[in-house]
């Protein structure tokens, strides 16, 4: 079962899930844009019996805080990394991302490639298209939404694309942990100003630079990473590689988690054993 931790960094506290023995490689997990860590739930077990793993909430989301002023640039999510690894004493991990998470994962794998021992990026480019990035600004600055019961609050639950095949038992559990008590009712554990600042990279001239072996993970469904940009990026990673799932939208976690973990346990145990 995953053990619950936080960790203090400048400026930030980060809260995390951890499975697995220390000792044995580690990998750690980061989620998609206003997700959290329970977003891996169902593949952490498989991940567990081979790796010591971590599923971050990262900055702004779950049960992080939020920072202030707002500090949401793919340098600041990259940095926060350096420090974890470090906190938690690994020189180097596997990082799989997915979403946000793939493309701060990607990031980082660029930029610290002596920290990184493999990478995998799932449904995610590594430049945000700017139609889509003026969307997501405008969902952060609607009003925030407090709920009047957690009943109410799980009700309203829905993912975004909102395609997929999950589990509804996965995704009740995933609405229950999405929520938190605020302002007299129930709001997400979610900082608007992750959509109204967000300040992402464009990461296509970096990615050639990346020296660890990567896997990109694209969901056979997903509007969001078309399959020619999937295989450009495949292509584009020095150590690169493409698996699709079949069946799959862009949630690829949750809606085919079996076989998500059965090609990250193929792929991380191909990569060098030295942390």
């Amino acid at each position: 079962m995953a053990r619950r931790a936080t960790v203090d960094l400048p400026g930030v506290r980060l809260a995390y899930l951890e499975i697995g023995s220390p000792g044995r490689p580690p990998v750690l997990l980061l989620h998609g844009g206003a997700a959290h860590a329970h977003w891996f739930d169902a593949i952490l077990e498989p991940l567990a019996a081979r790796f010591h793993v971590v599923a971050l909430d990262q900055r702004g989301h779950g049960e992080s805080r939020w920072t202030v002023p707002p500090a949401y640039a793919t340098e600041d999510f990259s940095g926060d990394l350096v420090t974890v690894l470090d906190r938690l004493g690994w020189p180097r991990a596997s990082l799989v991302g997915h979403s946000m998470g793939g493309h701060n994962a990607l990031a980082f794998a660029a930029w610290h490639p002596e920290r990184t021992r493999s990478l995998v990026v799932v449904d995610t480019r590594p430049a945000i298209p700017p139609e889509r990035l003026t969307r997501m600004r405008e969902r952060g600055q609607r009003p925030r939404r407090v709920y009047p019961t957690l009943e109410v609050a799980v009700a309203s639950f829905h993912l975004l694309p909102p395609d997929t095949v999950a589990d509804p038992a996965l995704l009740a559990h995933l609405a229950r942990s999405a929520f938190v008590g605020r302002d007299g009712g129930f709001a997400l554990r979610f900082d608007p100003a992750c959509y109204t600042e967000r300040r992402p990279v464009d990461l296509w001239p970096l990615v050639p630079g990346v020296e660890a072996p990567a896997l990109v993970i694209r969901g056979e469904r997903s509007p969001v990473l078309p399959r020619d940009v999937a295989e450009r990026l495949g292509q584009a990673l020095p150590a690169g590689r493409l698996v699709e799932i079949a069946g799959a939208h862009h949630h690829v976690p949750l809606d085919r988690p079996v076989e998500m973990a059965a090609a990250l346990l193929e792929f991380l145990a191909e990569a060098p054993s030295s942390r």
